[in-house]
């Protein structure tokens, strides 16, 4: 069986910086983690290969030894199976920290003993454009986890658990690098030390049953796609009738006149050709209302107009960003005769000026005559 490329195991490429990598490492180590797929055997493989690709990539020597050699130059510098080194095992340890919310990086967020799902459950919640910027009260329904009483939780039928014999119970295996041991929770239990041979009936094996509830929350204005709220003991509930929380990550709608990028707001206005040439005062419209734009003579297609504090307000300072209106010129797609008449008589009246392309290229006409004279 060929051995997967590092860079391919992680989906980066070979010149990929350190973020990139650790970003890269991040999204896979979330897609393929034990706890997220408990039975696959698939992901199980591949999250070790990953762990394996990252611990090398992310240690600048040993990077260079495997561009240079390959796996086989990495023989005897701590290649696989372990983390390699103190800091690669912080790095990987934050990285699970931030992802799971566990202490020990691989428990998967807040979980109790012998319970079979975390306390803290995510979501994502879209929002309109307005709701984001303005802030709103929303109406969730959602289902969270209660223990099945039935089987106390453990999935198994009449409560009843056989030691785990991937870990012999530890709920831990031990792998080794050359001097180096590091322990890791056990794949098949998951941190457990039991197995489940018959299932409970109630639950179908899970350990716990869905609740449906309708919450209202309150949304800050200012929010914008990708940031997440927490929603306190509204999460999952645990033996003793405890709550976790509830984390909302909101997905934002696009608005068709506004373009956001973080507090400032980006819209285009569309003026004629001729409001550009003679000059004018204008009306546009603005998130908190109308604002007034003026056009200079000789305003520029695309050219901006800044106004500050008329953006977004900044969901921690409040302070707000700036509206850009950026400039579109409109150009007549039809003319009548009457029409095509006054614009010709109009350039007419500038004279030479009207004709800038033919002082521009006088002397290259007489240039390029000259070249076919024999």
């Amino acid at each position: 069986m060929t051995e997967l490329d590092y860079y391919e195991a992680l989906e980066v490429s070979r010149d990929c910086s350190g973020a990139e990598l650790k970003k890269a490492y991040r999204k896979l180590a979330m897609k393929y983690h034990p706890d997220r797929n408990q039975g696959d055997a698939d992901a199980e493989e591949r999250f070790k290969v990953i762990n394996e690709a990252y611990q090398v990539l992310s240690d600048e020597q040993k990077r260079a030894i495997y561009d240079q050699y390959g796996k086989a130059g990495l023989e005897g510098h701590g290649r696989g199976g372990g983390f390699g080194g103190h800091q690669n095992m912080d790095d990987i340890m934050d990285i699970f920290n931030s992802m799971f919310g566990g202490s020990s990086g691989f428990g998967g967020g807040r979980r109790r003993e012998n319970q079979k799902y975390n306390l803290d459950f995510e979501i994502e919640l879209p929002l309109k454009f307005n709701e984001a910027v303005f802030g709103t009260e929303k109406k969730i329904d959602i289902k969270y986890k209660v223990p099945c009483s039935d089987c106390n939780s453990t999935g198994a039928k009449d409560g009843k658990l056989e030691v785990c014999d991937y870990c012999n119970g530890q709920g831990q295996v031990v792998m080794k690098q050359g001097f180096m041991s590091f322990a890791q929770t056990c794949p098949k239990c998951h941190g457990e030390g039991q197995k489940i041979t018959e299932k409970c009936p109630s639950c179908s094996g899970r350990g716990y049953h869905e609740e449906p509830e309708t919450i209202t929350i309150n949304i800050p204005a200012g929010v914008d796609t990708g940031n997440r709220l927490r929603a306190q003991g509204y999460g999952n509930q645990d033996r003793n009738g405890n709550r976790g929380d509830l984390y909302i990550t909101f997905r934002v709608e696009e608005d068709k006149h506004f373009i956001r990028e973080g507090t400032d707001i980006y819209t285009e206005v569309p003026v004629f050709f001729t409001q550009t040439i003679l000059g004018d005062t204008i009306t546009i419209p603005s998130l908190y209302g109308e604002l007034e734009l003026e056009l200079k003579v000789g305003t520029k297609d695309r050219e901006q107009f800044i106004f500050s504090n008329e953006g977004v307000a900044d969901v921690h300072s409040k302070q707000k960003g700036r509206l850009i209106a950026q400039i579109k010129i409109v150009y007549p797609k039809k003319l009548n005769d009457e029409q095509k008449e006054l614009l010709a008589k109009l350039q007419e009246s500038f004279g030479v000026e009207s004709k800038p392309h033919t002082s521009s290229f006088e002397d290259v006409f007489d240039r390029v005559k000259g070249w076919f004279k024999k």
